[in-house]
């Protein structure tokens, strides 16, 4: 029946009723085969390959090139976007369009005007409210801090759990009473507030990130012991004796790579990259691995991290501290004079780390030829290193590398987590280093399950949309630089060479941000099609199995292939199912992670700017819009200059060069344009910053404020 249904409905040319579809499949009038064809169709409505549609009647999803299936993103304003998997352009839905999907909700669209690309909602699919955090108002409502949603939500008085107005708590919506009105289930009470760290708890809990582990998990961790035993090292190389090391942030507790090197009789070079073996600790069928599976990643935030895995493993017997005996995974790689990797081993094996080393007294070495004390015996091993990177990464920028050189802040907060300082983190030779040594083992791990033609997870990152490059250089023309490219094949080399003619202006680090916006996002996948940013042609990610599932999965797979041997028809059919799956989850919780930061990130920053009202800066345009300006400051503190506060114009947004126009300033305001600005406006609640001209009369009104 389905079959004969799918082949009916794909070649109609319009959408069918019941009694159409009776007669073209020739069914007798029975109440069983009516009953047949009614849960046949429900099936196929439910898998979202048939639609049914208001006037009753059924066509395929995919012979209505109206009709688009997709993930709601609502906004402060009330209007929406719908996310189509696959596609970078969403489709832009009026308030009125709604038909009471809220955000997050999946929905089927109808795309009204494709030019425009704008639609309305035909149907809910699946009501993806679920957990939200908010805080308690007015005794028993709650007011979300997802301010997309649009809904009200109460509590009944009898659940509230003792909870009181300005408690921040994680609920779950339940059954709607009204017009957008729920009823809630309060799961979890983050505290009041103001209490430190209830600010940042709330954006964890909002993303669906979990913070403490079970018992049942802390019962299973608490078996493994706390120190590597004589007979868990037979049959592994044995690297012990080797002056082996590590190099990480100054504060930094899990600790996943070592390295090592060799300068060879030839000139060649023997790199070590020591891996933490997380695999051998955590292992299918155990409730920890369920766990890191469902994490997919740890957190990193402005005064905590919220680990992977529990501490014991973390920070413990997978952490690669110094002076104790540690099993990995090692990549041995044999590297000549010119960067090439012309031979590679992977190998059980067990280190002990002679020093935990910081980046910061690592540069000091390098940069400034300054040696601290406790580093004097490591000199020669790190110049040899820095040697070898040069090499490297020389090799790396002749075959596309893409540096796109992106500044990242670091915001310094006290002992209760309030932001103090923000400071551009810097990144020196011993960072680019490690960099350097990650990728070549992750190419060379990926390259030699790939050759083996085995079930793998790769780290891939698809190429650029043409017509995205072909609009950010159209926007740089705009900017008065003509940029020489050839864009008939986009390769890496071709970004990196549209870079390099970009380097020497001014509102470069901001140009750069923009390429990189033009640029897909690496995800994980089973299937290897290359990552274009590092010009790789297959990659992975093998490096970081304490704080990644992805390298967890990948450890495994070497274990089970190369250590093993274990590569029977119906392991490699069980991964070939499994594999996938890994990969999609990976991909979604880093998504969810990444915003996660990026959220913490504004919030700190808002509250560091808020003791700043009333505060001069100079500051650059750093994104242009119809409702103003994006200004960044030096410490990279973006804030909005609203059109109201610009001087009166009629202003016109162009958005081919970004630009800002009125009848008045005609040349109007663009991106890198350099700005005096006065903060106005800061709000810690609502993650924004707001500036406004700095000019005489602003700052009377300012200090005033102050």
């Amino acid at each position: 029946m389905k079959e004969r249904l799918l082949d009916l409905l794909k070649n109609s040319k319009k959408a069918l009723e019941i009694r159409e579809i009776e007669d073209a499949l020739g069914l007798d009038k029975s109440a069983e085969s009516l009953k047949e064809l009614i849960v046949t169709l429900n099936e196929l409505e439910d898998e979202l390959i048939v639609h049914h549609t208001n006037k009753n009647r059924y066509e395929l999803y995919t012979n209505n090139t109206r009709l688009k299936i997709g993930t709601l993103v609502g906004t402060k304003g009330g209007y929406a976007f719908v996310h189509l998997e696959g596609e970078d352009n969403d489709i832009y839905v009026n308030e009125k369009d709604l038909n009471h999907a809220v955000h997050n909700d999946r929905v089927v669209v109808e795309i009204i005007n494709p030019i425009e690309r704008s639609g309305r909602i035909l149907k809910i699919l699946k009501r993806n409210v679920g957990m939200q955090v908010g805080e308690i108002v007015d005794n028993n409502h709650v007011k979300l801090d997802e301010n997309r949603l649009h809904i009200d939500v109460i509590i009944p008085k009898n659940k509230l759990k003792g909870t009181m107005p300005g408690h921040k708590v994680l609920i779950k919506v339940g059954k709607k009473i009204g017009d957008n009105l729920y009823e809630g289930e309060i799961v979890k009470i983050l505290g009041h507030k103001n209490a430190p760290g209830v600010d940042i708890l709330s954006i964890v809990y909002k993303y669906g990130i979990n913070d403490t582990f079970s018992d049942e998990i802390m019962d299973e961790v608490a078996k493994i012991p706390d120190f590597v035993d004589e007979k868990e090292m037979i049959g592994r190389t044995d690297f012990r004796d080797k002056m082996i090391f590590t190099i990480d942030g100054d504060d930094t507790k899990d600790i996943d790579d070592a390295i090592s090197l060799e300068k060879l009789d030839n000139e060649n070079y023997l790199l070590g990259v020591h891996i933490a073996d997380v695999s051998y600790y955590v292992k299918p069928g155990m409730k920890t691995y369920d766990e890191a599976l469902d994490r997919g990643t740890s957190v990193y935030l402005a005064d905590r991290v919220i680990p992977m895995l529990p501490r014991k493993l973390s920070n413990g017997i997978c952490s690669l501290n110094p002076g104790v005996d540690r099993l990995t995974i090692s990549c041995m790689m044999k590297i000549d004079n010119n960067g090439n990797i012309i031979d590679s081993e992977i190998l059980e094996s067990v280190i002990n780390s002679k020093k935990q080393m910081t980046y910061n007294n690592v540069n000091l070495i390098l940069e400034k030829n300054e040696v601290p004390a406790g580093y004097e015996e490591f000199v020669e091993p790190l110049k040899n290193m820095y040697e070898l990177t040069k090499k490297l990464r020389k090799k790396k920028i002749k075959n596309g590398y893409i540096d796109f050189d992106v500044d990242e802040a670091k915001i310094i907060v006290d002992d209760n987590g309030k932001a103090i300082d923000i400071k551009k983190r810097y990144r020196g030779i011993g960072e680019n280093m490690i960099e350097d040594f990650m990728i070549a083992a992750n190419e060379t791990v990926a390259e030699t399950i790939y050759y083996m033609s085995l079930p793998f997870i790769y780290r891939v990152h698809g190429e650029p949309d043409d017509e995205k490059i072909r609009n950010f250089l159209t926007f740089v023309g705009s900017l008065g630089r003509e940029v020489d490219a050839n864009l008939k094949e986009i390769t890496p080399k071709t970004i990196q060479d549209i870079l390099k003619q970009l380097k020497d202006m001014e509102e470069y680090g901001i140009i750069s941000s923009l390429m990189l916006r033009c640029m897909q996002k690496a995800v994980y996948d089973f299937v290897n099609t290359g990552h274009f940013g590092l010009a790789s042609k297959c990659y992975t990610h093998f490096t970081s199995p304490i704080r990644r599932f992805p390298d967890t999965t990948v450890h495994r797979l070497l274990r089970m292939y190369l250590f093993k041997h274990k590569m029977d028809s119906m392991t490699i059919k069980y991964l070939e199912h499994e594999l996938p799956i890994i990969a999609k989850h990976s991909s979604e919780k880093e998504r969810a992670s990444v915003d996660c930061e990026r959220d913490v990130d504004k919030m700190k920053m808002a509250e560091y700017m808020e003791s700043k009202i009333g505060e001069r800066y100079n500051g650059m345009v750093s994104g242009v819009i119809e409702r103003g300006l994006f200004i960044q400051l030096p410490n990279l503190v973006e804030g909005l200059i609203s059109v109201e506060e610009l001087p009166e114009d009629n202003y016109i947004y162009d958005e081919s060069t970004m630009t800002l126009r009125g009848k008045k300033n005609v040349r109007g305001y663009r991106l890198g344009d350099k700005l005096d600005i006065i903060v106005s406006n800061a709000s810690k609640e609502d993650h924004t910053v707001d500036f406004v001209l700095d000019n005489e009369e602003n700052r009377k009104i300012y200090q005033k404020v102050n």
